[in-house]
């Protein structure tokens, strides 16, 4: 019974942290946030009871046009990432929401993760190789294009967070990642079951995605359940992301 109840306390405590980022009244923006393509903030979340927390906010005005993904469209794809990591269960996405009122406008709110500096995926050897895996095969069903190895924060206390999901979702494949290392190996049997139930809550992300990349996400899932499917492989050096950190 313990792993329930502390996928219950987990689940609530996502939900509260969406509440917060919805509800709270003022945004104070701290800065620039170095090395990111679109514009995006460090802020500071104040509560109506006095708390405040520190957040990360992605205006869609501060998102650079780009030929292959719809503009204006990476804030909702944040939000559509998370949005799967919850149905599934995996891997751990700080929570995640559009939000309207905010000082440049609508686009997405994140909890901020304080990480260890300079620890990241490719020197994140001591970690399970089965988390690997899973964040692998959500970066497939995400259709995710840009996985870097940075993307991969560790916080204080161990815990792998993987953040920076604004390339997903695309109907066209577009998977570019790091984590090739299971490359043709089989679905773990552990994930399958996660990935049976996600088929009946996909509706979830409804409000994020086009009724286009809805349907390739089925698609999508549904294949990585067909019997003999497997790790792709990469297929070209455009395989992995520059740079790869």
């Amino acid at each position: 019974m313990a792993p329930a109840r502390s996928s219950e306390q987990e689940a609530a405590g996502f939900e509260a942290a969406e509440r917060a980022l919805l509800e709270a009244p003022e945004i104070e923006l701290l800065g620039l946030m170095r090395r990111s393509t679109n514009y995006t903030f460090l802020a500071r979340l104040c509560g109506a009871d006095g708390s405040d927390s520190l957040v990360v906010y992605k205006p869609r005005r501060g998102e650079s046009p780009l030929w292959d993904f719809p503009t204006g469209t990476l804030y909702r794809r944040e939000v559509a990432s998370y949005r799967l990591s919850r149905i599934l269960g995996w891997p751990a996405i700080p929570a995640t929401v559009v939000r309207e009122t905010a000082p440049h406008g609508i686009g997405a709110l994140q909890d901020f993760v304080e990480s260890q500096p300079g620890r990241h995926y490719l020197n994140g050897n001591d970690q399970p190789a089965d988390l690997w895996r899973q964040v692998a095969v959500f970066d497939v069903l995400a259709n995710n294009a840009d996985r870097k190895s940075g993307h991969c924060l560790f916080d204080p206390q161990g815990k792998v967070w993987v953040v920076d999901h604004g390339l997903t979702f695309h109907v066209e494949p577009k998977l570019r990642t790091v984590i090739w290392d299971f490359a043709g190996e089989p679905l773990p049997a552990g994930l399958r079951a996660d990935l049976e139930r996600a088929l009946g809550s996909l509706g979830q992300l409804d409000e994020v995605l086009t009724r286009q990349e809805a349907r390739t996400l089925r698609r999508r899932v549904e294949s990585v359940l067909m019997e003999g499917w497997r790790y792709p492989q990469p297929t070209s050096g455009w395989s992995v992301p520059w740079p790869p950190v």
